[in-house]
């Protein structure tokens, strides 16, 4: 998912308001690790590990001192960048000296203390440092299992024996985790499950030793060069064969499960056991990711029954998209019954009840209206939570509605707070952390009670302690184009702005499937790149969402881009500034830039070449200029396979309409991203070559996606955002 990292997501990390205390680490979920009863959670305090329970006459007990946290021969105790902690609270498992795994740091040293013994060791201490991941407790509490060098080990607690499930780990034969296309586009990371009995071990082998290297070339970190390799099937490329396993904890033959169709032709992006521990469920999408298949799998690759079957004209969205962005868990109900998946097939995204079997399902969210995410179930009042906004699709609300199919959802947040909601739930439904931001409200948080939506404490409340701030120069709006589309948009005016005069427009951009840019937050409209403020310089700031953008307005707004990214969501953003030019004469026709990172690099380079009377000006950073790079689930996704869309994805791709370019342009790109690779930079700089377009470009040398790596590499780059910027659309009134 092209999206640039942090640039296009907002990302909130719930921290400990209530009483006042902070987190010293972010972990690696970003959520509150709440206590398996949901009456209280665990959070590092001053480097202690403390279980707060909200509602108790103590509310903060110490699980364990720093002390004990502290290692033999060491002075300093471990800073847990994660933690997990048994059912009994009698065993923690602490995750140490974290080390990055192309997004995120994923792996690294975890260390076992045991409570009652008092005893701190490290796990795994004869694999190679800093090389662990996803370690976790058996349910049972007698052992741990982890991933190593792409093998899986499982380690007994007691007696210190670690027995490897796995032996044929290699960086092209993955046990236990992911190759590059599954983590970024399915977020499939942690590959591998504990069954409840503490039995067996279910787990993806990904077979990429067909696919091929994309090699990158590290320049900068010896005198000689050397190769760095990606294993990135492109589009057209197949995808690497990926199978699961159920091997028994105690080692031995792996069973693997006997799912229909060529596994070079498909994914399976979820797996997770049933509540009988004898079979498991998995999720199969096809290449072309239209047709969705749930199969129960017998453990010892027995039997395997497709229950679940669904088809789509454009692609079916992955768990992802409606469980925060972390594709594990399974919402099961009624002992494994039954459980609750989501579907657009009527054309909104509604929440369904699916008998086990499949053959029985009930829509639960009735009406025209996306819910955006599941929040938590509720099984004893049979009721699940969700976020939706029925009214505004910018903004966010959380609901509940009855399991059975019988009621109306009900708003659950303040519907006086009008703006964006966030909630993360403790099991069963008893307490929340409730976040709040709207464009005039800084975000704000509180610790709730549910079902009640009552604040724990009403001095620590958000209606006690929240603040508005004018923003006079923001405003929110619709604009209806000449093609009869209606777009959100926001735009910031400058500082002491003068009806009469002319002033320069900067448009923010994104525009494909993968985000959004105008949502109702206090954020909306900052630029971290610009070295200053637009405002007060004397621009106009403005953003849209094109049709293709995931916002709650059905399916086929979001849907109405397949086989035509370049195409729909370009012409869009042109016709919306096109309208606003028209509306709005103290717009300056003459200075009208646009900017955009990623996939909004993409459309900043297509709205320059394909609408040059419109936009003058274009800064694009780290863009795809052809989709026939970019990864295959992705791009096949929205695009369609090339053998049959070939047409489609030439007809997107900024190179296609270089040659036209007539304005001003910046291009940027980091030469070590993985991600967007810089072959793209040099198929564009190549096409603008071949046709005399004078351009300025940047390279970063050995930078990732991100383009944050390196010694003042942040402030070089908004010095250099900012110079063009005011060379090539000058600021202020004229």
């Amino acid at each position: 998912m092209r999206s640039g990292g942090a640039l296009f997501r907002i990302v909130i990390l719930f921290g400990v308001l209530f009483f006042t205390f902070s987190s010293e680490a972010q972990y690696r979920s970003g959520k509150v690790k709440w206590s398996g009863d949901g009456t209280g959670f665990y959070e590092m305090q001053d480097q202690n590990l403390v279980r707060v329970n909200p509602l108790s006459a103590q509310p903060v007990t110490i699980i364990a001192s720093r002390d004990r946290l502290t290692p033999g021969g060491s002075r300093q105790p471990l800073a847990p960048a994660d933690f997990e902690i048994s059912k009994e609270e009698d065993l923690i498992l602490l995750f140490t000296n974290t080390a990055r795994v192309w997004r995120y740091n994923t792996k690294g040293d975890y260390w076992l203390l045991n409570r009652k013994s008092g005893e701190l060791k490290q796990v795994g201490k004869k694999q190679p440092p800093q090389s662990l991941m996803f370690a976790k407790l058996s349910p049972d509490g007698k052992k741990v299992a982890y991933v190593s060098r792409q093998n899986i080990y499982v380690e007994d607690i007691a007696s210190g024996k670690t027995t490897a499930l796995t032996t044929d780990g290699t960086r092209r034969m993955i046990n236990g985790t992911f190759d590059w296309v599954y983590e970024e586009e399915f977020g499939c990371r942690d590959g591998f499950r504990w069954s409840g009995d503490s039995k067996h071990i279910a787990y993806w082998q990904v077979d990429a030793r067909n696919t091929r290297d994309y090699l990158m070339l590290n320049t900068t970190d010896s005198i000689y060069s050397f190769v760095v390799p990606v294993e990135y099937p492109k589009v057209g490329q197949s995808p690497s064969s990926v199978r699961i396993g159920v091997v028994s904890a105690e080692g031995g033959n792996t069973a693997w499960m006997k799912i229909p169709g060529d596994p070079e032709a498909h994914y399976l992006p979820r797996m997770e056991w049933t509540i009988n521990d004898q079979s498991l469920i998995v999720q199969q999408l096809n290449r072309k990711q239209n047709e969705s298949r749930l199969y129960v799998c017998d453990i010892t690759g027995a039997e395997v029954k497709n229950i679940y079957t669904e088809k789509d004209k454009a692609w079916i969205d992955i768990k992802s998209r409606w469980n925060n962005d972390d594709p594990r868990g399974w919402e099961w109900l009624n002992k494994g019954n039954a459980f609750l998946w989501v579907s657009e097939k009527d054309g909104w995204r509604h929440i369904y009840r699916v008998s086990g079997d499949g053959k029985k399902e009930t829509l639960l969210t009735r009406g025209n209206f996306d819910i955006e995410t599941i929040s938590a179930v509720d099984e004893k009042n049979n009721e699940v939570y969700f976020i939706a906004s029925p009214d505004n699709a910018i903004q966010r609300y959380l609901y509940r509605v009855k399991m059975d199919g019988k009621g109306k959802p009900e708003l659950v947040s303040p519907k006086e707070l009008k703006g964006t909601h966030r909630y993360d739930i403790s099991p069963g439904g008893k307490l929340a952390s409730h976040s709040f931001t709207s464009r005039y409200t800084p975000p704000v948080r509180e610790w709730i009670k549910l079902p009640e939506h009552a604040a724990l404490q009403k001095d620590q409340s958000i209606a006690a302690r929240m603040q508005k701030s004018e923003r006079k120069n923001l405003e929110f709006f619709t604009i209806t184009t000449d093609d009869n589309v209606t777009m959100d948009g926001w735009i910031i005016a400058p500082e002491n702005f003068d009806s009469s005069k002319k002033y320069p427009v900067l448009l923010y951009v994104y525009g494909e499937p993968a985000a959004t840019t105008v949502e109702d937050v206090f954020s909306v409209g900052n630029n971290r790149l610009f070295d200053g403020d637009l405002a007060a310089k004397g621009y106009f700031y403005v953003s849209f969402n094109n049709r293709g953008t995931p916002t709650l307005k059905g399916a086929a707004w979001r849907k109405v881009i397949y086989r035509d990214i370049g195409g729909i969501n370009i012409r869009d953003q042109a016709m919306a500034v096109k309208k606003l030019l028209e509306l709005r004469p103290y717009l300056d026709t003459a200075r009208v830039a646009s900017w955009g990172w990623s996939g909004g690099g993409s459309s900043t380079l297509n709205l320059l070449f394909q609408y040059p009377d419109i936009f003058k000006t274009g800064i694009a950073i780290a863009a795809v200029a052809s989709q026939l790079t970019y990864d295959n689930i992705y791009q096949e996704r929205y695009m369609g396979p090339p053998l049959e869309t070939k047409e489609d994805y030439i007809r997107g791709s900024p190179v296609t309409h270089a040659k036209n370019l007539r304005g001003n342009l910046l291009y940027i790109h980091g030469t070590g991203d993985d991600n967007v690779h810089y072959q793209n930079a040099e198929l564009l700089l190549n096409e603008l070559i071949k046709y005399n377009k004078q351009f300025q470009f940047m390279a970063y040398p050995n930078r990732s996606h991100g383009i944050f790596e390196g010694e003042g590499t942040t402030q070089h780059l908004r010095t250099l955002f900012t110079d063009f910027l005011l060379k090539y659309c000058p600021p202020g009134a004229r």
